[in-house]
């Protein structure tokens, strides 16, 4: 057995197929003002403004699996080359997200 060919593997892994970076926060930057999961989305729109573009997602089940609830997706920018993509559960900010083109 050759020693060298999990080592090619993990470097041909690492060499070309990431193109993007994707980072999980818990507070999105708007200007001078910070949303926070949790927020509401009116609460957000007041400090981002509208988003750049809004999609709805889907439903999902609410508490206790007796309602849907609305999914929608916010996205923001880019600024200074990163996007923000912001989740939308039941208009409550559940997840924020931060990434960078190509």
């Amino acid at each position: 057995m050759n020693r060298t060919s999990p080592y090619l593997a993990i470097s041909l892994l690492l060499s070309g197929s990431v193109t993007t970076l994707v980072v999980q926060a818990d507070t999105f930057r708007c200007g001078s003002q910070l949303v926070s999961t949790g927020d509401r989305a009116f609460e957000v729109e007041q400090k981002c403004g509208p988003p750049a573009h809004r999609e709805l997602v889907g439903y999902t089940l609410g508490r206790y699996e007796r309602y849907e609830t609305v999914v929608e997706e916010w996205v923001y920018g880019p600024a200074n080359g990163m996007l923000g993509i912001l989740r939308f559960e039941g208009n409550r900010l559940v997840n924020i997200e931060t990434r960078r083109g190509r």
